[in-house]
This record gives structure tokens, sequence and C-alpha cells, in this order.
């Protein structure tokens, strides 16, 4: 990966960004703002949900960056309290609406939950079928919850969006994604920050000249992750960007992978019942 346009194919033929801006608890002018500053440095992706509230002025940001709306790919999640099929279908309206964007380009179940989201996913299925949405995908999902939807559907979701970082590698179920043709994407990917002290990032930055975001970021990108970092400070967003003059060695690539501890920040998605 290059440039910060670089995109990967996912499994229905549809390009997606190797990178984008999260917008996770950014809200109102704070939210606008920052997106508005990514799509000027470059970014193509914009990540958000009905849950952050903030589809409004996301989609308000990008109608106002004077782009194309096919050059930038944006995705939205259902919420938990909106699964099944009729209230995902009505949830989706509402995001699409908020959004002010005809097609969603990628449109996820946001956690799996125990017994709904196989309603939820054949609402979501009919939504790509109507041409609603161009990809389906799935959030925080396990190997048990892919297996249990990919039985009894006919549509291999696009992406799972995970918590993955350097104390979280998440490698079984990334394997499990890479042999069903499913794109990892991370979200959470710098731990929120708690990662800035440690020596071995931290070493490996000052050999690149680099700061330790900008490491762990480039350690997603040569593992083929999808990476959606979430800043809403403008120095922050370029810095972020800034990752594609270096690469890690295969060394220091291994380095950083020793680093996973199975350390969470967020949910276990099989605590999270609803």
């Amino acid at each position: 990966m290059k440039q910060l346009s670089d995109t990967i194919l996912l499994n229905n033929g549809v390009a997606m960004p190797c990178y984008g801006l999260g917008t996770y608890k950014a809200e109102g002018n704070e939210v606008e703002r920052a997106v508005t500053e990514a799509l000027e440095l470059g970014y193509r992706a914009i990540d958000t949900a009905s849950l952050y509230g903030n589809e409004q002025e996301v989609g308000r940001a990008i109608r106002a960056s004077g782009l194309r709306r096919e050059d930038v790919f944006v995705t939205t999640k259902v919420w938990n309290e909106d699964q099944g099929y009729d209230r995902a279908l009505a949830a989706f309206e509402k995001s699409r609406e908020a959004l002010g964007l005809d097609v969603i380009d990628l449109y996820l179940i946001h956690w799996p939950g125990v017994n709904k989201y196989k309603d939820t996913w054949r609402a979501l299925e009919r939504l790509y079928e109507e041409g609603s949405v161009r990809a389906i995908g799935v959030s925080n999902f396990q190997i048990h919850h892919l297996e249990s939807l990919m039985k009894d559907s006919h549509t291999v979701p696009v992406v799972n969006q995970v918590e993955l970082h350097p104390r979280l590698r998440q490698r079984p179920l990334h394997d499990f994604c890479l042999l069903n043709n499913i794109q990892i994407e991370a979200w959470a990917p710098l731990m929120k920050g708690k990662l800035q002290d440690n020596e071995i990032l931290a070493s490996i930055a000052r050999m690149h000249g680099k700061t330790v975001s900008q490491v762990i970021l480039r350690w997603e990108l040569q593992h083929d992750i999808v990476t959606i970092p979430k800043s809403v400070t403008p120095s922050r967003i370029k810095e972020n960007s800034e990752i594609f003059d270096f690469n890690l060695s295969e060394e220091e690539m291994n380095a950083i992978d020793t680093l996973d501890t199975g350390e969470r920040i967020g949910r276990h998605p099989d605590e999270l019942e609803f």
C-alpha cells in the first residue's frame, strides 16, 4: 500500500479503501471538521454508526467536500436495539436519511448479540439485493457467529470489523476470515493511546523517525488489515495518514506481534447479550 487512496477488493468485487477515519464519540461541529480535514488530506473512507449520533454531520461534510460521491466510501452500522428484520430495515432508512446519501457503501451489524443477527442479516441481504447498499458485513463477530451466519445464509459478509491492535492480534479470527475471504477491519487500532509508552514500539518508531501511532498503523496495514483510526484533531489526522513512506521489516513486524496478550479495551462480544 503506497497511498491513502489504495483499495482492496471485497469478496463481492467492490473496492474498499484500506485506510479511513473512524468517528466514534465525535459529534457536532467537531466531527464535521474532522471529516472535512480528513477528506482534504486524501482519506477516502469514513466510518460511522447510528449509535454515534453523528451521521447527519458526517453526511454534510461529505457533500460539502466537492468530491464525487463514488470517491468516498461510507460505512455505517445497525445498532443492537434495531436488530431483527423489520427494525433493521427501518433503522437503515433512518441512517440513509441522516447521511443524506441514496446508497451506503458498507452496512454492518454492529454487534452479534444472541439470536437476532440472522434475521438482521436477512434484512441486510435485501438491502444489498435492491441496491441500497454496495456491500454488507458484520462487526465484533467471533468465529462461531460467522460459522452460524454463513450456514444459514447465501451471502458471506465482506467485512468483519473488530477490536484489533498489538495487544489483541485476533490471529485465529483473522485466519478464519482470510480462509473465507472476509476482510478484517480494525477498530481502536491504537488501543486508545495505551501503547504509547511501550519500549518495543518506541524503539521501532525512533529507528524510522516516526511516532508510535504511525508504527502501529503501519503494522496493521502490512498485515492487510483495513484500519480506521479515530481522531478529531487536525494534526493527529494528518500524522495518522503519514504512514506510506516507510516499511517495517519482517523482524520489526514479528517483534510487534509478540505484544499480543489478548487484552481488550472494549467488551468481549460473547459477554454482550441482547
